[in-house]
């Protein structure tokens, strides 16, 4: 089967998902509700910085975002769906890549949409605080949420074709991305700037301090993505469906 359709087919198959599609929304309700908050509050920090408050929704949204990466590799797993898949397309390496795709485009699709409207409501919420960054760094940043977020539900992907399990996935990236990410944080130091999260989300700001800047910081997070995504690749390929 042609690349072109077997993409068609696998993006029906999430499009006619409703928890998916809800999951999607939840990225973009989520990121905007946590940032609006945010702007709230941090008025009167010496290190705030207006251009991260307007994004500090993201790391809430993301937890959408891996649910939707997990669910959607994960659904595969069930009722022997992914036989009926490699039924059609033995070709097992190219069924996944066209499975990362169909995943990996409505989250930066979603995630563009996100850095759009975390960047409209947290100026309107900071007010005169927002008049720091400019538009140029605006621009990066929201660029940046979207290749984020893209990234986010592709790592997700990558470890539930691994473990062929959105529950597992899940039950691994959640409490890393919310709780041990900034442990080993506060007591690591510049070490726990490669971590995926920590790494990707330096494009949000708009000053920084370690040792990756905006660029160099999702090239680590589409690191650890493809690392995920090849260990799926390899379990697909070596395990029964």
């Amino acid at each position: 089967m042609p690349f072109a359709p077997l993409l068609h087919s696998e993006w029906l198959k999430i499009r006619t998902l409703r928890s998916l599609i809800g999951t999607l929304a939840a990225v973009v309700l989520v990121t905007a509700v946590f940032s609006a908050l945010a702007g709230l509050d941090g008025a009167g920090d010496p290190e705030f910085d207006p251009l991260f408050s307007a994004f500090f929704g993201v790391s809430f949204g993301q937890i959408a975002a891996i649910t939707f990466g997990a669910q959607a590799m994960a659904s595969e797993f069930q009722g022997g769906a992914l036989r009926l898949s490699l039924s059609a397309v033995p070709r097992r390496g190219r069924w996944f890549a066209a499975k990362a795709a169909a995943i990996g485009a409505p989250a930066l699709l979603v995630g563009l949409l996100t850095g759009c409207v975390c960047l409209v409501v947290g100026r309107a919420v900071l007010g005169d605080r927002a008049d720091g960054p400019g538009w140029g760094e605006g621009l990066r940043a929201v660029v940046g949420c979207a290749v984020y977020l893209a990234l986010m539900a592709l790592f997700a992907a990558g470890l539930a074709a691994l473990l062929r399990s959105g529950v597992a996935t899940l039950s691994i990236l959640v409490p890393f991305l919310l709780l041990v990410s900034f442990v080993v944080g506060d007591m690591s130091g510049n070490a726990a700037d490669l971590l995926p999260d920590r790494a990707g989300q330096v494009v949000l700001h708009e000053t920084w301090d370690g040792l990756l800047g905006p660029w160099t910081g999702l090239a680590v997070t589409a690191v650890w993505t493809a690392a995920a995504l090849m260990a799926g690749t390899r379990s697909i390929r070596r395990r029964d469906a």
